[in-house]
């Protein structure tokens, strides 16, 4: 994962230097730092709140916030650490104001695949985004970031502030809700 917080000290360079240079109002900076994570901040909200709607919604709410926030960023975790806590608890929060809408992403079936494949294909992604979205929020969110995100358990512990059982419990829990909603495809 080349963009994951943590793994590339030249990109946690280049954040703090961003982030020292938009807190003396660089808008130039702010916005090379939003480019940089503007994929990661949508992707999560999409896989949080399961409406690209929604997921655009909480993203741009996250990138007008981060102006603003940045000055509270202590630093005392990784800008992408900290960004992550705060798109997850944005989208808590939308989850929680409002009943979200269930549009589900289409994936890319295989190019040889035939039509009854494809089909198939789109039909299981829905199935699995769907009960992905009938989670728990708190089962949700340590699923997204570990699962489709490819955090580890210490990191989302970190952003979720949770200890490391609270995470892998809940991810386990999780996995078991799935495995039990999904059973009609295997």
């Amino acid at each position: 994962m080349a963009d994951r917080g943590g793994r590339d000290g030249l990109d946690e360079q280049a954040d703090d230097w961003l982030i020292s240079k938009a807190r003396t109002g660089d808008v130039d900076a702010y916005e090379v730092l939003v480019r940089r994570h503007r994929t990661r901040i949508y992707r999560i909200a999409l896989r949080m709140l399961s409406d690209p709607h929604d997921a655009e919604d909480v993203a741009q709410d996250v990138v007008i916030q981060l102006w603003t926030a940045l000055v509270g960023f202590a630093g005392e975790s990784s800008f992408t650490t900290w960004l992550y806590r705060v798109v997850v608890n944005r989208c808590l929060n939308t989850v929680r104001r409002r009943k979200p809408t269930r549009e589900i992403l289409e994936t890319d079936a295989p190019a040889e695949a035939g039509a009854d494949e494809q089909v198939l294909a789109r039909d299981r992604a829905r199935a699995v985004m769907a009960a992905v979205a009938d989670l728990p929020d708190d089962q949700r969110a340590v699923l997204v970031l570990h699962q489709f995100e490819g955090l580890t358990y210490q990191e989302v512990a970190t952003i979720l502030r949770l200890s490391e059982p609270t995470v892998r419990g809940r991810l386990h829990r999780a996995r078991r809700s799935l495995m039990e909603s999904l059973r009609s495809w295997s």
